[in-house]
């Protein structure tokens, strides 16, 4: 190899370390929240985030048995109230080894898409939809059905339809398609 092809591939490997460094400074200027000991980005869909939470490996499962995943890439935008593990480990046991059989994928959707609202609506616009409410307020999910959200001091929580109450946890987490709640409770419709 001749000097200038050196310096022709010298220049290539530079600029891809420079490219890739763009990218790796453009995702640290994010404004990132963690959540199961990872960073979620606001350039990544809710899919590509949530897949490295460490707090949601049941609910990433639950949304692949349900044939979700496409959708919760797709450009929405969609509110995604997250359970975590804990939360379906509240559930009764053997309930999410049942519902992810093929068998139950239609009830497996039914409550997935009962924590998801269509549209984007951070915490500030629910607790704004709660004041106007005068305490609460109902909001349709993608299932059809609606939750019930109210406040408790500087708290957010929702009501499900079995009367159930879960505590939103982490809230405002932006994805590239809407924004994610982490819920404490799994809400039944």
């Amino acid at each position: 190899m001749n000097t200038k092809s050196k310096l022709v591939a010298l220049g290539m490997v530079a600029l891809s370390f420079a490219l890739s460094g763009n990218v790796d400074a453009q995702k640290m200027k994010e404004k990132t929240v963690m959540v199961g000991g990872a960073a979620m980005y606001p350039s990544k869909n809710i899919v590509e985030n949530a897949v490295n939470s460490k707090d949601h490996k049941t609910l990433v499962a639950a949304v692949k048995a349900a044939g979700l995943v496409e959708t919760l890439q797709s450009a929405g935008p969609f509110t995604v109230f997250a359970p975590t593990d804990a939360a379906f480990a509240k559930l009764p046991a053997g309930t999410v080894e049942n519902l992810v059989k093929p068998e139950n994928k239609e009830t497996l959707t039914k409550i997935l898409t009962y924590h998801v609202l269509p549209g984007k609506y951070s915490s500030k616009q629910v607790w704004a939809a709660v004041k106007a409410g005068n305490g609460k307020a109902m909001m349709k999910t993608v299932a059809g059905e609606e939750l019930t959200f109210w406040t408790k001091g500087k708290d957010l929580y929702i009501t499900d339809a079995k009367g159930n109450e879960a505590k939103v946890t982490i809230a405002d987490v932006n994805q590239s398609n809407g924004v994610i709640h982490v819920i404490d409770t799994v809400l039944l419709p």
